[in-house]
C-alpha cells in the first residue's frame, strides 16, 4: 500500500510542474495589455497579414462570480496574438454575442455588485474590447428572462431581438462564427 501512495505522489508532483511548464509560455499582447495572453507558435498555416478578420463568438456561460469570464477573454487573445503576428489591428473586426446568464457579465458594477455581492472584473474587459472595434450584442430574449434591462448593461453594450438574429444579421455582414 505504501508503495501505491509513494508512486501517486510522484505521479502527481510530475504532472502538475508539466501543466505548469506551458503557463510560462504566454505573453501579454500589445493591443489589450491586461487580458488575452497568447504564446508564439511555429505556424504551418500561414495567412495575409493584409486579410480582413470577422469574426463572431458566442457564449452563453456566465464566468465565475468577481472573476474574468474566461470566454470573454478569448476575444482579447484573438486581438493580441493577431496584431503580434502583423494583422492591422484596424483589420480585426470582432463581435462578441452573449446570451443565457452570461448576460449578466454586461451588468454594470454598481448592479453585479448588488446582485452577487461581488465587483464586475468583465468591466474592464468589455472597455477594452470596445476600444478596439469590438461589438457586444445581448440576446434581448435572454435580457428579457433573466430581467436585464438596457439601461442595466455597461455602456457600449448592445441588445439584439436574440442571439440568432444577432448571428444572422452578423453573417450576413461576412462574419464568420468561432466554434469555440
Amino acid at each position: 500500500m505504501l508503495f501505491f501512495v509513494r508512486v501517486f505522489i510522484m505521479v502527481a508532483i510530475v504532472t502538475s510542474n508539466i501543466a505548469m511548464a506551458g503557463a510560462d509560455k504566454f505573453i501579454t499582447g500589445s493591443a489589450i495589455k491586461n487580458y488575452g495572453k497568447y504564446a508564439k507558435v511555429q505556424q504551418d498555416l500561414h495567412f495575409d497579414k493584409n486579410a480582413l478578420f470577422k469574426v463572431a463568438f458566442d457564449i452563453s456561460e456566465q464566468g465565475k462570480v468577481g472573476e474574468v469570464n474566461r470566454k470573454i477573454e478569448t476575444l482579447a487573445r484573438f486581438i493580441n496574438m493577431h496584431v503580434a503576428n502583423g494583422v492591422p489591428a484596424e483589420n480585426i473586426h470582432l463581435a462578441l454575442v452573449v446570451h443565457g446568464k452570461a448576460g449578466f457579465d454586461l451588468l454594470k458594477s454598481p448592479l453585479y455588485q448588488e446582485k452577487f455581492n461581488s465587483t464586475n472584473a468583465n468591466i474592464p474587459l468589455l472597455q477594452d474590447l470596445m476600444k478596439n472595434q469590438v461589438q457586444i450584442y445581448l440576446c434581448g430574449q435572454s435580457a428579457a428572462y433573466y430581467d436585464i434591462d438596457k439601461p442595466l448593461l455597461e455602456p457600449g453594450v448592445k441588445m439584439a431581438l436574440s442571439a440568432m438574429t444577432a448571428h444572422a444579421v452578423l453573417n450576413s455582414k461576412g462574419y464568420s462564427l468561432n466554434p469555440f
